[in-house]
């Protein structure tokens, strides 16, 4: 008994170490607009978590919708580890606790039962909840940056929350989830969106790949909005579509992202 309570205690240091090393990699590596770029993807990511939840839940994409909840959540958990040893100032290490203490809250939502519709109210409130303090650390190591390159990989990455956004109020609404709230922050999402997107098109920093993704994302963007207002067909075909659409924007708005994290311009 003795020697296995020792073993315990010795895998438990050699636990506490590795985290703690990872900490350390962690905050040696990051960049600042690399930390942008990933303080951006938690945006993204609660959204996305709370989109593929009520994709499950209403039988859209149900294996492929499971996937990306799974890799969404590890995800989280492996940035938020990040960004919190990266925190270069005690006003962003705030922020990250705070967001990690919101973050425990909405993953225990996800990981009680199988999707439903009670559950699903909360998680609506539980992804408003941590994307606003997401946010919040993002515009923080925005402003801690000082750069221009800075506020384009922010307003870049929004773009992808943005994409997720809108995608995860129209599974909420075909769920029954509405408000008069949430109709107004979709239609917010949506211009803002697209006023993003000619922000972006006109940034002297783009090379001739971020203007090329750029088109691409607009053409992308153009399927999303069909499939948004789609009258033609089944409601199970368009959730579909939506589910699929936001997701082919989201890949091109994170190779954006990643283009801005990099440009020396």
């Amino acid at each position: 008994m003795k020697h296995r309570s020792q073993r315990f205690i010795w895998l438990l240091v050699c636990t506490l170490l590795v985290l703690g090393a990872f900490r350390t990699a962690a905050a040696e590596t990051l960049t600042i607009n690399a930390a942008i770029n990933k303080a951006g993807r938690q945006r993204m990511l609660s959204q996305r978590i709370a989109k593929a939840y009520c994709q499950i839940g209403l039988g859209v994409e149900t294996e492929r919708s499971k996937r990306i909840l799974d890799q969404s959540v590890a995800l989280f958990d492996k940035q938020l580890v990040e960004l919190k040893a990266f925190a270069p100032t005690p006003e962003v290490k705030e922020t990250y606790g705070k967001l990690e203490q919101a973050w425990l809250s909405y993953k225990a939502l996800l990981s009680g039962s199988e999707p439903n519709l009670e559950s699903a109210k909360k998680v609506a409130q539980a992804s408003d909840d941590v994307l606003k303090l997401a946010n919040e650390g993002t515009v923080q190591l925005e402003k801690h940056s000082g750069t221009t390159m800075g506020k384009l990989i922010n307003v870049a990455g929004r773009q992808r929350m943005l994409s997720q956004r809108i995608a995860m109020f129209n599974m909420f609404r075909a769920w029954g989830i509405t408000s008069a709230q949430m109709t107004r922050d979709l239609d917010a999402a949506v211009k803002e969106f697209a006023a993003a997107q000619e922000f972006l098109a006109a940034a002297p920093q783009n090379t001739a790949a971020i203007s090329g993704e750029l088109q691409l994302a607009n053409a992308q963007w153009l399927f999303f909005d069909e499939a948004l207002k789609q009258a033609a067909g089944t409601r199970a075909e368009q959730l579909r579509n939506i589910a699929t659409t936001s997701e082919r924007i989201l890949q091109v708005m994170d190779r954006v992202t990643g283009m801005y994290e990099v440009t020396t311009k």
